[in-house]
């Protein structure tokens, strides 16, 4: 049965489904189905851990939590949909073809749509007019930003192919290959760090993720809540780093905002600073030891 059956099988795949161009509809449908049927027994196994008060290990999956917002799974989904989206568009077979382009022109309405709601996936709330609304206008900054950084010719990775192919010796490639693996994990540690702009845009221009790698996280940020509560030196700058040149940026980009999404107006400055040294604060040191800051 076996000898007849995988020959078979193996005959269609190559005729019906690599011959005639269909391979990427195969793979995308079963994408699709593997990652609901793993998404719902994920989503199954943390409700029962969650219901029977089970602590979760390590290797467990578990709710991604960032600060008070839970982040539903459809946040990532909405992210890898645009991003694949906008890749089948930059690398069309003929940008001439007058489909590609209607089609392209379609998934830049949709992902418009999308996007401007965005902040109401990322809540599963209605805050359009809220404070956090402002989320949907830094996604769409961002949609820009790429979109334009590939329309001008930029590219991830374009600052290593190019050395790539013309190294001509193993050790110059392996020294390449080992500066292409580390792209994605510095851009992970930036973002971190609390510089998503960074991140974003180092992953066109490399030399911008070794910066945002190397230089002090922002305060409120998960790197500097996991390595500066013991290390009250980096704080304090992160903290003196922030007002003094974060912050001006920060009230441009939000006047930027309200003047094209009608969002908001800008927070007072004297109820930031407040917040800001109400989170991030020196604890009364334990007798006999150095102080240390903490986060409540």
């Amino acid at each position: 049965m076996l000898h007849w059956f995988v020959p078979r099988v193996l005959h269609w795949f190559s005729q019906d489904i690599v011959e005639r161009g269909r391979l990427p509809l195969l793979c995308c449908l079963l994408a699709f189905i593997l990652t609901f049927f793993v998404t719902r027994t994920f989503v199954r196994l943390i409700r029962r851990r969650r219901d029977a008060g089970l602590p979760t290990r390590w290797w467990q999956p578990r709710n991604i939590q960032v600060g008070s917002v839970h982040i539903h799974h459809v946040a990532f989904g909405v992210i890898l949909v645009l991003v694949s989206g906008l890749t089948l568009v930059t690398l069309s077979v003929d940008g001439k073809e007058p489909q590609f382009t209607v089609a392209a022109t379609f998934f830049g309405i949709g992902a418009g749509l999308v996007l401007d709601e965005y902040a109401l996936i990322l809540h599963l709330s209605d805050v359009y007019w809220e404070e956090d609304g402002r989320a949907s206008v830094d996604a769409v900054f961002a949609a820009v930003a790429v979109a334009g950084l590939l329309i001008m010719g930029f590219h991830p990775l374009m600052f290593f192919l190019p050395i790539w192919h013309d190294a001509g010796s193993v050790a110059l490639r392996v020294v390449v290959a080992c500066g292409m693996a580390l792209t994605l994990p510095l851009a992970v540690v930036v973002v971190l760090k609390g510089k998503v702009w960074t991140g974003l845009l180092g992953m066109f221009i490399v030399i911008l993720l070794v910066i945002g790698a190397i230089r002090l996280s922002r305060p409120h940020a998960p790197w500097a809540r996991w390595r500066y509560t013991a290390q009250p030196d980096k704080m304090r700058r992160a903290l003196q780093r922030e007002r003094r040149l974060r912050r001006p940026v920060v009230r441009a980009k939000l006047w930027l905002q309200r003047a094209i999404a009608g969002t908001p107006g800008l927070p007072d400055e004297r109820t930031v600073d407040a917040q800001l040294d109400h989170d991030v604060h020196a604890a009364p040191p334990p007798e006999g030891t150095e102080p240390i800051l903490i986060y409540r």
